[in-house]
Order: structure tokens, then C-alpha cells, then sequence
């Protein structure tokens, strides 16, 4: 089958070539030439431009984009302007699932059929395949069904066994693919927050043997016999892989990185949000559905951000105030 692959970076450029070792062939296009020009080595159509990019796709054309949610509805604007009735856009991105709502009603409009489809699989996609949660009209995700065999993990097995055990699934009208993918991306904050906190309890398990100052500024460590463990996290990750109930492909991933680099030494602690922790809070608030686990990771990102800095400083400012308490440096 014949797709057109917009956006070729860490995702895009391997669902092309995981569509290409399969059989169907690939028109592609990103603003990066090096990216075209290397898809084009392992057998791609590379385009230039976006008019080009159409004209190679033969009717009806299926684009598929996978770009940041920032500039996805102006490049879906500029497409429609150039497709034909019976076309199809197919958004892979983490865009947010209201757009896809509105954005599917006003392409109907034209008679193109716009479909979202959630991708999870990271850069390890190429290989094991990826988890593609899609929403769209029946006619158009029913059209497309080779191309999402293909792309998910299990693309080797007996077409008999229903989509969603071999890793896609139709989960409704446009809007609810991205809706699964914004809640599957809340519930992986919050298993990072939840690993990332217990780590952080193993990490502090030594505070008995650190030297206390003994002052009002500082909390008395009660019974410090009972924290005196020096834990090797790298170690502690990866025995939990071994027929723990806290396993996962996560803990896999964190285990195989802190064999790398055990004291993180190559990381700064910043940790962005690119929306969906978000989007699924407010859906959950609009909702009335009690979320405190992902609330928490969410924010907890902000605070990594340095977003909380002003707001700790000011709790700093009111204990001097009240208290004459004077701030301790970080560390002490």
C-alpha cells in the first residue's frame, strides 16, 4: 500500500522504514533534506515540497504526519488545500484530542478524512513495533488497515486474532485515538513519578550516617541505626526485573540505563511535559474523575522546571518573617 509520511524524525522516519521492510511503499517529506535523503537510500520516494509530496500519492492519498502538536493543525490546513474528496490526513503526533474533534468536523466538510491515531512505541518502535490507539470515521481506519497491521508489534501473527492483541485498536469516532493515547501518556507520568520517587527513598536510605547539624533549622533524625543502608540502585533495578510485580518494559529501560551512567551523572533533572499530563487533568476535572497520582506527577514536573522556585522562595521569606528564620544553603 502507499502511504505519505510527513515528519521523519526519532518516530517518523522508523514507521517509514518499518512500513518499507514490509512491502508498502513510502513518499516522504520533512523540512530536514538529510532525513528525506536518507529514507530515500533504504528505498523511499523523498519529495521536497508539500505540493510534490501529493502530486507522487496516488487517490485516494493517505498522509500520515507526525509533528509536534504546535504546528499540526497549520500543516493539516496547508495539506487539505491540496487534497481531493476521498483523501485522508492521519495525525500520529501527541495532539490534543479536541483538536482532532474539530479539526475531523471541518475537513468532513471537504470530504477528507481526518484520523488520529495515538503512536506509542518510541524509538524502539522499528523493531518491536508500535501501539497505535486510532480514532476516525469506519470507512477510512477500515482503508488504512494494512498500514496499521504493519506498524504494530504484532505484524507477524495470524490475522485472525483481533487488532487489539496484535497492538491497534480502532477505539472510536475521531478524537478518542489521541483521548487513549492523553490518558496512556498520564498513566506513564505517573509510573516514572512512582519509580523515580521510590528510587529517590532507596538513594536518601544512608542519611543516618551523614553528618546533622544540630539546630533549629534542622529536623533531628530520630533512631539513625534504622537508615544506614548504602544501596546500589543499579543493582536493586535490575533484580526487580526478575519476577518482581513492579516489572515492566519502564523498569527494563531504567535498569539497562543506570548500568550507563549509575550516578545520572549526564542528566540536569529537568523534566518537560509536552501536554498530555495536562490535557488529561482538565479532562478528568471536566469529568469529575479524581486523578491525584497523575495530578501529582504533573506537577511535579513543573517543580523540575524551576516553576516553583519564586513560590519557595516566598515560603523561605514568610518563615524569616514570622520566625526569624534564616535560610539554610541547599544541601544542608
Amino acid at each position: 500500500m502507499q502511504i505519505g509520511m510527513m515528519g521523519l524524525g526519532r518516530m517518523g522516519g522508523n514507521m517509514a522504514r518499518r512500513l518499507m521492510r514490509a512491502g508498502h511503499e513510502c513518499v516522504a517529506y520533512d523540512v530536514n533534506a538529510a532525513a528525506v535523503e536518507a529514507l530515500v537510500g533504504e528505498g523511499a520516494i523523498g519529495i521536497s515540497s508539500i505540493e510534490q509530496f501529493l502530486e507522487k500519492l496516488t487517490p485516494p492519498r493517505a498522509v500520515w504526519i507526525m509533528l509536534p502538536a504546535a504546528i499540526t493543525p497549520g500543516i493539516v490546513d496547508k495539506l487539505a488545500a491540496f487534497m481531493q474528496p476521498g483523501d485522508m490526513i492521519i495525525d500520529g503526533g501527541n495532539s490534543n484530542y479536541r483538536d482532532a474533534v474539530d479539526q475531523s468536523a471541518k475537513l468532513a466538510e471537504k470530504g477528507i478524512s481526518y484520523i488520529d491515531v495515538g503512536t506509542s512505541g518510541g524509538v524502539w518502535g522499528l523493531e518491536r513495533g508500535f501501539c497505535l490507539m486510532i480514532g476516525g470515521p469506519d470507512e477510512a481506519v477500515k482503508h488504512l488497515d494494512p498500514i496499521f497491521a504493519t506498524l504494530a508489534p504484532g505484524a507477524d501473527l495470524d490475522p485472525s486474532i483481533r487488532p487489539a492483541e496484535r497492538g491497534y485498536l480502532h477505539c472510536g469516532p475521531s478524537g478518542a485515538g489521541h483521548f487513549v493515547k492523553m490518558v496512556h501518556n498520564g498513566i506513564e507520568y505517573g509510573m516514572m513519578q512512582a519509580y523515580a520517587e521510590g528510587f529517590n527513598v532507596l538513594k536518601q536510605a544512608n542519611v543516618g550516617n551523614a553528618h546533622r547539624e544540630a539546630d533549629a533549622e534542622t529536623t533531628p533524625l530520630p533512631d539513625k541505626q534504622y537508615y544506614q543502608f548504602d544501596m546500589d540502585i543499579e543493582a536493586i533495578s535490575e533484580v526487580w526485573r526478575h519476577g518482581s510485580v513492579i516489572g515492566s518494559w519502564l523498569l527494563d529501560l531504567t535498569a539497562d540505563a543506570l548500568k550507563v551512567d549509575p550516578s545520572l551523572s549526564s542528566f540536569g533533572g529537568r523534566v518537560s511535559d509536552s501536554g498530555e499530563g495536562r490535557w488529561t487533568m482538565k479532562a478528568a476535572i471536566d469529568m469529575g474523575v479524581p486523578v491525584p497520582v497523575l495530578s501529582a506527577a504533573v506537577f511535579s514536573r513543573f517543580d523540575s522546571q524551576g516553576n516553583a522556585e519564586y513560590a519557595n522562595k516566598m515560603l523561605s521569606l514568610m518563615r524569616k518573617s514570622f520566625g526569624g528564620h534564616v535560610e539554610k544553603p541547599h544541601g544542608k
